[in-house]
């Protein structure tokens, strides 16, 4: 396990680097196959998770049984910390969508560390914001944008976040189903099959399973706005 991914994650910034590694050496890996809950939304959380391999889906449940996915995050994204500032229960349940490797550090040891360094409170503070005005966008663009709008602006997303460039343009190994797909773009999963096989009709995108190769940048960010 290479340490720097782990001292990617936000509250590891501008940390002295003998203390940031001192830090990592606590937290205990959790290996997760795919498909693996960490665990569910309602649940008591006492932990923080920084993912060190693989991805990790935070979604919700309704009271009908339909599912919403929050986030797919990735080596060096951090979750769980919410709990830190706002004592309760999970508002989501972390889910595996490959093999991953996550680390936890309890919060109590998370406290107790940042005590006497507020700056690395400030980092993790500066993260919340930041998923914060994620949530917002996400929800400006479910009032505002049309579904392929949306699908656009997520494939984008993922290649900024998951993606390797390739002869072909920027292949995206999403892992995801479509299913999945559907419930991080926020419609049905036919609406949005209809827009990718849209964009790969008109050769913006090619689909590979549970990846897609991304070959025009410009027409899908025309697309997005």
């Amino acid at each position: 396990m290479d340490v720097n991914v782990l001292l990617s994650a936000p509250m590891f910034a501008g940390m002295d680097d003998a203390e940031a590694r001192a830090l990592v050496a606590t937290m205990k890996p959790v290996e997760l196959s795919r498909g693996n809950v960490l665990f569910h939304e309602g649940e008591a959380g006492d932990r923080l998770y920084i993912i060190g391999e693989g991805k990790i889906k935070l979604g919700r449940s309704s009271t009908d049984g339909r599912e919403n996915l929050l986030a797919l995050l990735g080596p060096g994204d951090m979750f769980g910390e919410l709990t830190l500032f706002s004592p309760g229960p999970r508002t989501a349940t972390a889910t595996s969508v490959s093999e991953s490797v996550v680390y936890e550090l309890s919060h109590r040891a998370l406290v107790e560390w940042i005590r006497p360094r507020p700056a690395v409170a400030a980092h993790l503070l500066a993260a919340l914001a930041i998923r914060l005005r994620r949530t917002n966008e996400s929800l400006a663009d479910l009032v505002f944008a049309d579904v392929p709008g949306r699908v656009a602006k997520s494939l984008l997303d993922l290649a900024q976040r998951f993606g390797e460039r390739t002869e072909d343009g920027i292949r995206v190994a999403h892992d995801l189903t479509q299913e999945e797909l559907a419930q991080l773009v926020g419609a049905s999963r036919e609406t949005v099959n209809k827009a990718l096989a849209d964009f790969a009709a008109r050769g913006w995108i090619r689909r590979e399973g549970r990846a897609v190769v991304l070959i025009d940048f410009e027409r899908l960010e025309r697309r997005a706005r």
